[in-house]
């Protein structure tokens, strides 16, 4: 048996669609975009003023969140930014002598 939701009075309720932020949502449709792509954005000041490692989490959260609804080529994708964002994370931490 799938657990997806928690059964409340007013009906199915899921936390993560209620999790949002406006000053650093990420635009819309770039998780559907190439690797390069989605790792350069995320990493971008625009996105994720904290820092890259911040834009590395919310890449993260979205393939976490996605689970199962993911195709084997978009999930392929994904996983191919997430290494290119590890790699721009190592090689951030180096320069700054982390």
């Amino acid at each position: 048996m799938k657990k997806t939701a928690k059964k409340t009075g007013r009906g199915t309720r899921r936390w993560v669609h209620t999790v949002t932020t406006v000053s650093t949502a990420p635009p819309a449709g770039l998780f559907t975009r190439d690797a390069r792509t989605i790792a350069r954005v995320l990493a971008s000041r625009r996105v994720s003023p904290k820092g890259l490692a911040s834009g590395f989490r919310m890449l993260l959260f979205f393939i976490n969140r996605a689970g199962r609804g993911l195709g084997a080529r978009r999930r392929a994708e994904l996983l191919k930014a997430k290494r290119l964002m590890q790699e721009m994370l190592a090689e951030q931490r180096a320069a700054t002598g982390r």
